[in-house]
């Protein structure tokens, strides 16, 4: 067996004199059948032929998801035809007798919009408004959320075991690595559209940071509790409980960026009268700014010039074989050697990305303590993009042009830091690490795709957000329920072939809809878990 996913280099060497008998550099397809053939042209100078035999070819691995592609929108087809035919009148005049007329005219004539607050099980600082005179909220803030969590479920169930929809061994990107940042990105921008919310109805600060405090603390519980299933057998166990993990650290970085912005936000956001209006947005924030570049000094200090015993300073590699195997204990450098030394082994992450393809076998915890400053950066530019919506409120071409220089820059910066390559650069990007090339890269990603769906929902209406949107005002729940039910039918069911990436995306998919669907049904009874 060998691996399909890269292209590979086979090497014949001579057991005298360690010469290179002959080299083939191949691109493996999944499940074909292949012979190396090795033939001795001159036993005097060992010459040989190596050639590659295609026994039997690869499948087209590929296919399963364009079928699943044209099934979606085949439904996507179905339902867009189904709403056209309702704005006829006597379609519309047939199903008013077929079905009961009240619930019929709510079905057809609701809008997708906020939440009544005394709907909601508990208050979220999601945006309840981002204007003085409206309550109408944004909707392509829950429709990027809700897009966000959707393909997160969907790479944790597994991803059809395609490895573009698995996390990236170490440096690099795949679509697994996408969605997290994405997620801490719009918490940052519901955080500036929150509190200047809650400022304006007449909640006093302290009242705030009560608020805050409470929602950091139940969603740190609750990351502790789902990223140690074993509650379900008996009590935790604090010997093997792992501390770090995707909600903890939600919460560490919202409570540290939610009372950064309530320290400094103002009830009024109207325009910032100063030398630089163009900068009204960023200007009246600087101590802000400060607070993050010593962050951000912080850990390029930590990372580049801590001593890590039996490893090189700076160190940024995987450990394992990778560097030829030097430093097989050396997995994330500081990063991992922070973790080891202040949570201890057992509280991490056993079984890294690196170890599969780096064979490491250092715990390493993707979630872990040095990774979260980038995560409160990476919050702080959420932040911005939701101060940038607030300062220029009804002036949709001055917030997309916004959004689009903040994405320059951004990507600028991490061409800078990355020179453009995957494992050359200066900081190379990396999701293990949170390195802050890669924090400027989702951002830059970001800024663009929040540009898109604001523009498609929000401006020309041309999109209700559907059918994201209902997981992304439902984030809390959709997420702890998939993590608590994944392993139940109908999420999980036993498979016939265990290799099939058809079977999996099926399994995959239809867990995933599933999710989306009673997301649909609690919005429509009006249900929303938050915390």
């Amino acid at each position: 067996m060998v691996d399909t996913q890269h292209p590979l280099t086979l090497l014949l060497n001579s057991s005298v004199g360690d010469r290179d008998l002959c080299k083939i550099q191949y691109h493996f397809g999944e499940f074909g059948n292949y012979s190396l053939v090795v033939k001795t042209l001159s036993t005097s100078t060992q010459t040989v032929s190596c050639d590659l035999i295609v026994n039997e070819g690869p499948v087209n691995s590929y296919l399963p998801i364009l079928f699943a592609f044209l099934v979606y929108m085949g439904i996507l087809a179905i339902l867009i035809a189904g709403r056209l035919l309702m704005k006829i009148d006597p379609v519309r005049n047939w199903v008013f007798k077929k079905l009961n007329p009240r619930a019929t005219d709510r079905m057809i004539n609701s809008e997708l919009g906020s939440p009544n607050t005394t709907d909601s099980i508990n208050c979220d600082p999601t945006p309840q408004s981002w204007s003085t005179g409206s309550r109408q909220r944004l909707r392509s803030l829950d429709t990027f959320r809700g897009l966000s969590l959707v393909i997160m479920v969907f790479v944790n169930y597994g991803g059809g075991k395609y490895w573009f929809f698995k996390h990236e061994s170490w440096n690099g990107l795949t679509v697994a690595d996408l969605v997290f940042p994405w997620f801490v990105f719009i918490m940052g921008t519901s955080i500036a559209l929150a509190l200047g919310s809650m400022l304006r109805w007449g909640s006093s600060k302290w009242k705030v940071l009560r608020k805050i405090l409470w929602r950091s603390f139940v969603l740190i519980l609750l990351g502790i509790i789902v990223v140690n299933p074993n509650y379900c057998l008996g009590p935790l166990s604090w010997d093997n409980l792992r501390i770090p993990g995707v909600l903890q650290r939600l919460g560490f970085t919202y409570l540290v960026v939610a009372a950064l912005e309530l320290l400094f936000t103002r009830a009024d956001s109207g325009t910032w009268e100063g030398q630089f209006p163009a900068l009204q947005d960023v200007l009246p924030y600087w101590p802000q700014w400060i607070f993050i570049l010593v962050l951000e000094t912080i850990w390029l200090c930590l990372t580049f010039l801590l001593p890590v015993p039996d490893c090189p300073r700076g160190y940024l590699g995987p450990g394992g074989i990778g560097d030829f195997g030097k430093y097989p204990n050396c997995t994330g450098g500081a990063a991992g050697y922070i973790d080891r030394l202040l949570l201890g082994e057992k509280h991490m992450y056993q079984h890294p990305s690196s170890g599969v393809t780096y064979q490491s076998t250092m715990p390493y915890d993707p979630e872990g303590i040095l990774g979260t400053i980038n995560s409160i950066v990476m919050a702080f530019l959420g932040l911005q993009a939701g101060k940038i919506t607030l300062f220029y409120k009804d002036q949709p071409k001055q917030i997309m042009s916004r959004f689009i220089i903040w994405g320059v820059v951004m990507g600028i910066i991490s061409a800078i830091l990355t020179k453009c390559s995957k494992e050359e650069g200066f900081i190379p990007i990396n999701k293990n690490l949170w390195s802050i090339s890669y924090v400027t890269t989702m951002s830059c990603f970001a800024f663009i795709l929040l540009l898109l769906i604001y523009y498609l929902v929000d401006v020309k209406k041309w999109w209700s957000g559907a059918p994201f949107l209902y997981p992304g005002m439902n984030s809390i729940l959709v997420y702890i329920g998939h993590q608590v039910f994944a392993n139940y039918f109908p999420f999980k069911w036993k498979m016939q072939d265990s290799q099939s990436h058809a079977e999996h995306l099926v399994q995959n998919l239809t867990a995933t809809t599933l999710w989306v669907v009673i997301s649909y049904i609690l919005y429509r009874r009006r249900i929303f878990w938050k915390i």
